[in-house]
């Protein structure tokens, strides 16, 4: 496929004009500043191959359009039928919101972000429905924020301040929370299926009617804390505990490991029979506490 600058450039202006894309949009959609699709369709410069095949899709041809020998469909008479009868879908954005100070402001149903999203403030903010999963979320210091009905499934919180913040019904399956501070905030109906929790605190919280299947605490300081329902194939390695309780709880092959566990109070629980001596030899108080039949 032999390749000019200058013609090639004409073609990509045509064919980005034929869609009704500004050079910035196209910019966007394909990670690149503006003044670099400027510098393409003035020929100053050609995109490498894969740039290109990625042009291709975006702007609806075929790869040897862009070939010198090929002819330009967008430059002819608009009765002239041309291969592409329809827009393309253009790529989605994808928003990196690292390094911003947000307040008051509403995120709600927020998508395509970029794979991390660190080093950023953020007060009274919404996030309902946010799909945040599969993220580095790094170094954040979030406060009073609803992230009800979001998605943080598979997302890293590294080094971050959770304060405040509501969580409701919020998926956390399999993500991980890595020296972070959660204090205050209520996770009522969170799903915490495969989340992990490692040298973190995890004071105040509230977390009704919350799932814990394979959640493991490691290395994390428990406070004020009330645990209901059902917690199966869990454990908690190295933890410290400050007025923590098992309320109308079942446990179900969950391991204890910690320094001690006489701090720990059992209101109207059940457990299995291994539950029940890993708990006996961290000389917990098992007054509260009924073996499973």
């Amino acid at each position: 496929m032999m390749l000019n600058s200058k013609s090639m450039g004409q073609k990509i202006a045509d064919a980005r004009k034929k869609i009704n894309l500004s050079q910035a949009e196209l910019a966007q959609h394909v990670s690149i500043s503006a003044q670099a699709v400027g510098k393409w369709e003035r020929g100053e410069s050609m995109p490498d191959m894969a740039t290109l095949d990625r042009l291709a899709g975006i702007l609806g041809v075929d790869l040897n359009y862009f070939s010198e020998s090929f002819p330009s469909v967008f430059a002819e008479t608009p009765t002239i039928e041309t291969p592409q009868t329809t827009p393309p879908n253009p790529q989605k954005p994808s928003w990196d919101m690292s390094q911003g100070n947000w307040v008051n402001a509403d995120f709600s149903g927020l998508k395509n972000l970029q794979q991390k999203f660190g080093f950023s403030n953020m007060k009274n903010c919404k996030f309902i429905g946010a799909d945040m999963s599969g993220l580095t979320l790094k170094a954040n210091h979030i406060d009073t924020c609803d992230f009800s009905n979001s998605h943080i499934s598979g997302s890293n919180i590294e080094a971050s301040h959770l304060v405040n913040n509501q969580f409701k019904a919020c998926a956390l399956n399999a993500a991980a929370f890595t020296a972070s501070h959660i204090k205050n905030c209520h996770f009522q109906q969170a799903d915490f299926t495969g989340a992990t929790f490692k040298a973190s605190s995890f004071v105040g919280n509230t977390i009704e009617a919350a799932v814990w299947h394979t959640t493991a605490f490691h290395t994390t300081d428990l406070s004020n804390i009330v645990f209901e329902g059902t917690i199966e194939d869990c454990s908690f390695v190295h933890c410290s505990f400050s007025k923590v309780t098992f309320q109308n709880a079942t446990l179900k092959h969950t391991f204890f490991k910690c320094k001690t566990l006489k701090r720990l109070q059992f209101i109207n629980c059940q457990s299995d029979r291994m539950t029940y001596e890993f708990l006996k030899n961290g000389k917990a108080d098992l007054s509260g506490i009924t073996l499973l039949p």
